[in-house]
């Protein structure tokens, strides 16, 4: 099992899993649905996620993903990112977790991603 990970709101998360396929912020204005793989997670979280509330990580398996996943980097850096061209397949979600930042507004993984790593 290859997975990867997506940050998003608790409410858009189940508003769109309803409709069988996930779309995200970014499918429909840049074209792709961002991800991370666990090593860029946190690092993803810290910067973009920070002090906010109601998240949930959902956890991928990009072997059953329908869409085409890109691993790239638009930014110019090196380091590359999983990015899904089209919309999530929800029978490719293995798992939702909640995802709250710590009280410095921080976040860790938590304890249940272990179980897929």
């Amino acid at each position: 099992m290859n997975i990867i990970l997506h940050i998003t709101k608790y409410e858009q998360w189940i508003r769109e899993k309803e409709t069988g396929k996930y779309k995200g912020d970014t499918l429909d204005s840049q074209g792709f649905i961002h991800c991370s793989t666990k090593e860029q997670i946190l690092r993803i979280a810290n910067s973009l996620f920070k002090n906010q509330k109601g998240l949930v990580l959902i956890v991928i398996d990009s072997n059953k993903v329908n869409s085409e996943i890109r691993y790239e980097n638009l930014e110019g850096g090196s380091e590359l990112f999983p990015h899904i061209y089209g919309p999530l397949n929800i029978d490719a979600v293995i798992n939702v977790l909640k995802f709250e930042s710590e009280i410095d507004g921080n976040f860790t993984l938590p304890k249940e991603l272990s179980n897929h790593l």
